[in-house]
C-alpha cells in the first residue's frame, strides 16, 4: 500500500504550526511533522544562511495535486520547496492514514 510524503519548508515555528494545522483541519494530511533545519541555498545571486522549518506531509497519493495548489497559496515564500515521493507504508499505518482523511 502506498503513501504520499511531501516535504516544504517555512521561514517561523508560528508559520509551520498554522500551515500543518490547516493542512489537518481540511483533512488534506493525516500527519504533519515539524523539525527547525538551517539551509543554506542561493537566491538572488546572493548565498544565504538561514534557520527554517521542515515540514513534512503524510497524506494519500490522490491528494498530490491539491497539496501542490494548497503550498503555493499557503506558503509565505516567492518560490516554495515542494517535493514529494510515493513510499509504501505498513498496512496498520496505511488504514489509520486513509481513515484519518
Amino acid at each position: 500500500m502506498e503513501v504520499l510524503v511531501m516535504v516544504t519548508t517555512e521561514s517561523s515555528k508560528s508559520n509551520a504550526l498554522q500551515m500543518a494545522k490547516l493542512l489537518i483541519q481540511k483533512k488534506l494530511a493525516a500527519c504533519v511533522s515539524i523539525r527547525q533545519i538551517f539551509s543554506i541555498y542561493k537566491w538572488d545571486d546572493d548565498i544565504e544562511e538561514t534557520k527554517e522549518f521542515e515540514i513534512t506531509i503524510k497524506s494519500k497519493l490522490e491528494f498530490k495535486d491539491y497539496l501542490i495548489e494548497f503550498l503555493n497559496k499557503n506558503s509565505t515564500y516567492d518560490v516554495p520547496q515542494i517535493i514529494f515521493r510515493k513510499y509504501h507504508a505498513e498496512m496498520k499505518y496505511y488504514d489509520w492514514l486513509n481513515n484519518s482523511i
